[in-house]
């Protein structure tokens, strides 16, 4: 007689009570209910998770959209940006700005090559153009060049409504022309004149 028969033979005269076999069904049974409630919330996230995703990729049709750090208003400020790859070359920028608020902005443009054709500008330079020199007019009458960690106030600089201020990042200097309320420009090499700028 091996050890197996043995304990069959030691056992067989143990019976289990009718309460525990109606419990150990019963326990099977909760089992069961739980696992069919698990399997139907993880279909039902399963669901969600696909349909939120084909929602966001709707959402970004004919466009790459990155979110990257970008100077604002002298903070270094997470933004998402959209390059949309149209006849234009043009971006969005979407942000939570310092007032808590959602603000966006646009830019974009061509550039000509030397045989006179235009093309879209290309990401690289649409990033030149975002981290470009920001005038900004604020409500209280003041004037402020925003560049990368920089903030400047200009309002008592301008001159017959000019205003001429030098930036730089640290790799770059850039010469600015400002003309009050009526835009400014930007040179590696030397200030623009204002007759050239008009």
């Amino acid at each position: 007689m091996t050890n197996k028969e043995k304990y069959k033979q030691a056992f067989s005269v143990l019976h289990s009570s009718d309460d525990l076999v109606l419990e150990v069904e019963k326990m099977m049974t909760i089992k069961k209910r739980a696992a069919v409630k698990a399997a139907a919330i993880l279909a039902g996230a399963c669901m969600l998770m696909a349909g939120g995703s084909s929602i966001a990729y709707a959402k970004d049709v004919g466009g790459i959209q990155r979110t990257i750090q970008l100077w604002l208003e002298g903070e270094l400020t997470d933004v998402t940006v959209t390059f949309k790859h149209d006849p234009t070359g043009s971006y969005e920028v979407s942000y939570l700005g310092k007032d808590g608020a959602i603000h966006e902005f646009g830019g974009g443009g061509i550039a000509y090559e030397k045989d006179g054709t235009e093309r879209p500008l290309t990401e690289s330079e649409l990033m030149e153009e975002m981290n470009a020199p920001d005038v900004r007019y604020l409500e209280d009458g003041t004037v402020w060049i925003y560049y990368y960690d920089q903030e400047i106030e200009i309002t008592d600089r301008f001159e017959n409504g000019v205003c001429y201020a030098k930036v730089s990042n640290g790799d770059e200097t850039l010469y600015m022309t400002i003309l009050y309320q009526d835009g400014w420009g930007a040179s590696p090499h030397k200030y623009l004149s204002p007759d050239d700028m008009r």
